[in-house]
């Protein structure tokens, strides 16, 4: 029995030693998953770029496009020749009547007629005015898509910005947490010495768990914001994404409030969508009103009509055709929507102007505040750490009553870190609106 009990403890022993010698199966895969994945690097540039070729709503947009130009074929094909041919034989018989109570018809009789017709309109000026209008409508589908390409431009670089500073913030952690184990070490060996005490291990040891807590959650979000980074692009999500840009910490002067407001009147696409918007809404109202003017056409047709195919003559019938329009309630009506619809332009053509007048003004107020906060948050990261240096000089040659002097410089070094990456990012998220409010986003770099 003895000998069984020693057999079953050698044989766990062994099982727990080939448990520890074999890695974890998930620990594997996961480690080696993320190796296999394909990598895309993409500067700021690139991603914008590919947001503009890939983007869903971009794509929608483009084949808006096409909607608009079918539209303005159409009312170019009003103004086209419509052409057409017919063939037919047919057998057939006529009633001509009754002869007292009896009806009478004619014997059964063939006709074969072939015919071609043709009409064309001479002068319509309201089907003119209407293909106008579809041209001018085509343009605004075709600005209307390159508001569309600035705007997910924007909110993928605005991403990719973001993205970058949860970068920086997982890099400020690692550093954070390098310094506390630094100390933890020292407050160790200090309690060691009998120079510390049990408390100063276990505050830093505190903070040390509490920082690696605020590592791992800037390295999800980091993730979390490259998954919706490609999204935005419309790529596959099995890629390892690598941002080759960083976060500035310069950028070039901006433009005066009058120059950049100027600037944005001419070159952003909602300016000039709303534009081509009132020139097709007047358009559209000009046709409507010019239903008034008489129109000319032409119709006519040239067959040949007989019994037989070998036994025809031929035939034509040629005309002009006036129309005077008299009265039409229904027209009426219609001018007075088209009238109704001009007006409503013209007052969204204020929105817009003073939409970017704001986007102008509130895009270089946010610059102008970044640069400030960012030189701030320098002065106070160099302070900081001449606080922290100064801190640790004293908890290594004095008592223990120095740790609350190191541990408000550890804090004291993490908020400042924190002010200067939160710096970066308003001033590198400032210079992307900027950009977009003055409708230069494919200049920025």
């Amino acid at each position: 029995m003895k000998i069984f009990r020693a057999w079953q403890q050698v044989m766990c022993m062994l099982c727990v030693l080939l448990l520890l010698m074999v890695p974890p199966v998930c620990a594997q895969s996961g480690s080696s998953v993320p190796e296999l994945l394909p990598e895309l690097r993409l500067s700021l540039r690139d991603t914008m770029e590919a947001a503009v070729d890939n983007n869903p709503n971009v794509r929608l947009f483009k084949e808006r496009i096409e909607t608009a130009r079918a539209e303005s074929r159409t009312q170019l094909g009003a103004l086209l020749p419509n052409l057409s041919t017919n063939v037919r034989q047919t057998r057939q018989n006529v009633f001509l009547g009754t002869i007292g109570l009896a009806p009478v018809r004619t014997d059964p009789f063939s006709i074969f007629d072939a015919r071609a017709n043709v009409s064309q309109s001479l002068f319509s000026l309201s089907l003119i005015q209407r293909w106008r209008a579809s041209r001018e409508a085509l343009k605004v589908a075709e600005l209307e898509s390159e508001t569309t390409k600035f705007d997910t431009m924007s909110a993928v670089g605005l991403l990719y910005i973001e993205t970058l500073k949860a970068e920086a913030t997982v890099n400020t952690r690692n550093a954070n947490m390098k310094l506390f184990e630094e100390l933890l070490e020292l407050a160790r060996s200090r309690r060691g010495g009998g120079m510390g005490t049990g408390l100063d291990t276990a505050r830093l040891e505190a903070q040390l768990e509490n920082e690696r807590q605020q590592l791992a959650s800037a390295k999800y979000e980091v993730e979390r914001l490259k998954v919706n980074i490609l999204h935005g692009l419309g790529f596959a999500f099995d890629v390892r994404l690598t941002l080759t840009d960083s976060l500035k910490l310069e950028v070039s002067e901006p433009p005066t409030i009058e120059a950049g407001v100027a600037a944005a009147m001419n070159q952003r696409m909602e300016v000039k969508a709303q534009q081509q918007r009132i020139k097709t809404a007047s358009l559209t109202l000009n046709s409507t009103e010019t239903e008034r003017i008489p129109s000319l056409a032409a119709q006519g047709d040239y067959g040949l009509i007989g019994n037989r195919m070998h036994n025809t003559l031929d035939t034509y019938n040629i005309g002009l055709f006036l129309t005077v329009p008299l009265f039409d309630g229904a027209r009426e009506g219609r001018i007075s929507e088209s009238r109704s619809q001009v007006n409503q332009e013209t007052i969204r053509m204020r929105v817009v102007s003073n939409q970017v007048v704001l986007d102008v003004r509130e895009a270089l107020v946010t610059l102008s505040s970044a640069k400030e906060q960012l030189a701030i948050s320098q002065v106070g990261l160099q302070a900081a750490l001449k606080e922290l240096s100064l801190a640790k000089e004293r908890f290594t040659v004095l008592t223990a009553g120095s740790n609350f002097e190191v541990t408000n410089a550890l804090y004291s070094l993490s908020r400042a870190r924190d002010n200067t990456v939160d710096a970066m990012f308003r001033l590198n998220g400032a210079r992307v609106n900027l950009a977009r409010a003055l409708g230069e986003l494919d200049k920025l770099h």
